[in-house]
């Protein structure tokens, strides 16, 4: 019998640049309801035709295998994803690197919080800067509408701003600034 891969699951997420990481921290600190450990995360993206493809090293000790497929806009977004358990990652990010082929290497700092079902994220993404990400956590039974409005009130709560929001990955964000430093780039936005 083959094994079943595991269901996709489902959350609505929004992710913001942030100016400010202390005064986050504080507001996140007085809404959470649990705070979890902070982690180093190593997310090396790969090369593929749909959604996007990442191996999550997390504190060296234990890694995933994340595909996922959301929108890129400005607003929260719907994502579809699944996570594998991946119990040797160099083997893992080696097999995927010959056959797909390596995107990029995002690495960064996170700090968690929750808020109920929410995550959130204070991120120190290196080259980038400080991010702030929510991530709602569906159910089966959970609608997106309701998830996109606790993540726009907590938008309102941490005072975040339009101008401030982000369309698509770090990875994307982390190409931009690669292209703009580039010869022949306009080096503005590099970091």
């Amino acid at each position: 019998m083959t094994p079943r891969p595991p269901p996709a699951k489902r959350n609505v997420e929004l992710k913001a640049r942030l100016p400010d990481i202390a005064w986050a921290r504080q507001v996140a600190g007085g809404l959470a309801t649990a705070r979890l450990p902070d982690q180093h995360q190593v997310d090396t993206y790969f090369v593929c035709r749909y959604g996007r493809l990442k191996l999550r090293e997390i504190d060296g000790v234990r890694a995933e295998l994340i595909g996922y497929e959301r929108p890129d806009q400005q607003a929260p977004k719907a994502s579809h994803y699944r996570l594998v358990p991946v119990s040797d990652a160099a083997a893992m990010k080696q097999l995927l690197a010959e056959t797909l082929g390596i995107r990029l290497v995002v690495e960064k700092r996170r700090e968690i919080y929750l808020h109920h079902h929410v995550r959130i994220h204070l991120d120190r993404v290196v080259g980038l800067g400080a991010f702030l990400e929510f991530e709602a956590v569906l159910g089966p039974e959970d609608d997106v509408a309701q998830g996109e409005a606790q993540l726009r009130s907590l938008q309102s709560l941490f005072g975040i701003a339009a101008a401030d929001l982000i369309t698509g990955s770090y990875a994307d964000l982390a190409e931009a600034a690669a292209a703009a430093v580039r010869p022949g780039g306009t080096g503005e936005g590099a970091c």
